[in-house]
């Protein structure tokens, strides 16, 4: 399905794909990212341990898993609402993926439970794979 937006340039059918997706992936992140929050984890079947590593992490690297999260959602929604703003949202969440990565890996100790770095390795293609799209889509007039 291909519709011609207010730029004159059709849609490419390749831009509902990637943003549904990625909006689907994204929105796990926030649901891992809101049970914490609410103080949730039991839910999630973690033990007294993880529940401890989450309840240590200091407000400032709270602050960019949040930037990470948020602003990658933001970045599928403005996607596949044609905004050129899909852009800048991601590159939020980047900052907010160095950020949270910086107090995880480089920072704290993981449990070993916890520890996942494939999942980590998928978040970042993932995320930098949507904002080489995004400006990509940008610059091909796809984006308004």
């Amino acid at each position: 399905m291909e519709t011609i937006g207010d730029t004159g340039v059709k849609t490419p059918w390749h831009l509902w794909v990637v943003g549904v997706l990625t909006l689907l992936w994204n929105s796990l992140g926030g649901f891992s990212y809101t049970m914490t929050r609410l103080g949730m984890l039991e839910n999630l079947g973690m033990g007294e341990v993880e529940i401890a590593y989450f309840a240590s992490a200091p407000a400032w690297s709270n602050f960019f898993w949040a930037l990470g999260v948020w602003g990658a959602i933001l970045g599928s929604i403005l996607l596949l609402l044609r905004s050129r703003f899909a852009f800048y949202s991601v590159a939020v969440a980047i900052i907010g993926l160095v950020g949270s990565n910086i107090w995880q890996y480089g920072l704290s100790n993981v449990p070993e439970s916890l520890a996942s770095p494939t999942l980590t390795i998928l978040v970042w293609i993932t995320t930098l794979f949507m904002l080489v799209y995004a400006q990509r889509m940008a610059k091909a007039g796809v984006l308004r």
